[in-house]
């Protein structure tokens, strides 16, 4: 059974930072890529960021602000939050699928397995 634990998210203010964690259990992280996305109230789930092998790729708007880290050996991936502001405020998921998936990497619908969702509220 696989599962994917998320943790740290919040209410913090605005230019706080925040570390969201996602815990992988039943698989080996490193044979996957590890994404997360965001669903913010009333819009559509949209994707964030994501981390496979050691390369990495951002949506513009969290561009120098996050980073998608992983530590294969504790099968964990982190997302480290900075300069956050209102508009970040979501519920956060992070989502995995194997390395090889050919799939473009902003394709939620691709991605095989999904955590519960970790809810992050940034106030001005």
């Amino acid at each position: 059974q696989v599962q994917l634990v998320e943790s740290g998210g919040g209410l913090v203010q605005a230019g706080d930072s925040l570390r969201l964690s996602c815990a992988v259990f039943g698989r080996t992280l490193r044979d996957f890529r590890v994404a997360w996305f965001r669903r913010a109230p009333g819009k559509e789930r949209e994707f964030v960021c994501t981390i496979n092998g050691d390369s990495t790729d951002y949506v513009g708007s969290v561009k120098g602000r996050f980073t998608i880290s992983r530590d294969n050996a504790k099968n964990t991936a982190y997302l480290q939050m900075s300069s956050l502001k209102p508009e970040d405020t979501a519920v956060y998921y992070c989502a995995i699928k194997r390395s090889y998936f050919s799939s473009s990497a902003s394709d939620s619908q691709s991605y095989s397995f999904w955590g519960q969702g970790t809810q992050v509220t940034v106030s001005t």
